[in-house]
């Protein structure tokens, strides 16, 4: 097997301290094609960050670890031919996917519900069970042997349930995109985390979660609330989080447009709840600053929490670029950390 590449460039201890016995690990990997193809590489790749975060003693009694947005959804391209890696455009690789498997594809069709891009659909549906094999054995390992707690990014699965620890779908339910949080004896604890409010581009092939039934997980570290990205930006999703007195938010995201932190803010593609939206800021405001200013860390002040962290997903995906870097925020202040372009692994203390 080759070893995958992790283009990690920065492991960082935030907030350096000797006092303080609770971390959370922020992972932003950076994924290749090629990290998908073979469910032991996708394995090995994610264990990668682990072991960067170990060697820095970064994994401790009390840590949670996690990684981002749609870590695991690329999994479609398990068994695929490796010739796809080298396309220029997703359009490209998704119409290799479809060629290859013309039968399986047309059964993934015939489940197909009221998506509107139903080429997507059908492709994530006959890829289903195999996507989530790979991922519930990556994740509930990794999260067995090192005895923490690991928000496993997310993936696009139909009608995904959890019983007994382990994760079941329903193949001709909507899709949905979906977060789980994994416990250190590799089961999955809670519901599973769906996001309430998907990107334009994400309407096209999944549903939308509801937002008034997130959840608060009672966890050694805090009461713990985890998000998928936009759904950050939106009051009706702290509701519960407001509620239950939640104490730490953390957010999986992942950014395929221009999301570099100094590039001007485009305005936000989603028709929620937005009161305090000032239109003048779009396009003066560089993003990372409109993500202070609307997102996480405004949205936080409003509740009773006092630790939140957000990652990003990096990597090549064809004509797809990815973007971000992550915010910390601690104490009723954002944290400064250091970017990287490429790989990075975080660790916040508290």
């Amino acid at each position: 097997m080759q070893e995958p590449k992790s283009y990690l460039s920065v492991v960082e201890e935030i907030n350096p301290s000797d006092s303080l016995s609770r971390n959370i690990v922020g992972i932003q990997p950076y994924m290749e094609a090629s990290d998908y193809f073979d469910e032991v590489i996708f394995k090995e790749k994610l264990r990668q960050y682990l072991v960067a975060a170990s060697d820095k003693a970064f994994i401790k009694k009390n840590t949670l670890v996690i990684y981002p947005e749609h870590i695991g959804t690329w999994l479609l391209l398990l068994g695929e031919k490796h010739n796809i890696a080298e396309m220029e455009t997703l359009e490209e690789a998704m119409n290799i996917i479809v060629y290859s498997n013309a039968f399986d594809y047309f059964l993934g069709y015939l489940k197909t519900g009221d998506e509107t891009n139903t080429e997507v659909s059908s492709i994530f549906r006959m890829k289903a069970k195999t996507m989530l094999r790979a991922y519930y054995k990556a994740f509930s390992e990794l999260s067995n042997e090192t005895k923490t707690y690991i928000v496993a990014g997310s993936i696009v699965l139909p009608e995904p349930r959890v019983v007994g620890g382990e994760i079941y779908l329903e193949l001709d339910g909507p899709l949905y995109n979906a977060s789980f949080l994994f416990g250190p004896d590799g089961k999955v604890l809670g519901n599973p985390i769906l996001k309430a409010f998907p990107k334009a581009a994400e309407d096209h092939y999944t549903s939308a979660g509801d937002p008034k039934i997130s959840q608060v997980f009672e966890l050694p570290l805090g009461k713990t609330s985890i998000m998928l990205s936009n759904d950050s930006w939106n009051s009706q999703s702290y509701e519960n989080e407001i509620n239950d007195s939640a104490e730490i938010i953390l957010v999986s995201s992942f950014c395929t447009e221009d999301y570099s932190m100094t590039s001007k803010w485009s305005g936000y593609d989603r028709k929620i709840s937005q009161e305090n939206l000032d239109l003048e800021n779009i396009g003066e405001l560089t993003n990372r600053e409109a993500w202070e200013k609307y997102g996480l860390p405004a949205q936080i002040k409003n509740t009773k929490a006092n630790v939140a962290l957000t990652v990003f997903l990096h990597g090549n995906f064809w004509n797809l670029d990815s973007d971000g870097q992550p915010f910390a925020w601690l104490n009723n202040r954002i944290l400064p950390v250091t970017p990287s372009g490429k790989g990075g692994v975080w660790s916040l203390n508290f």
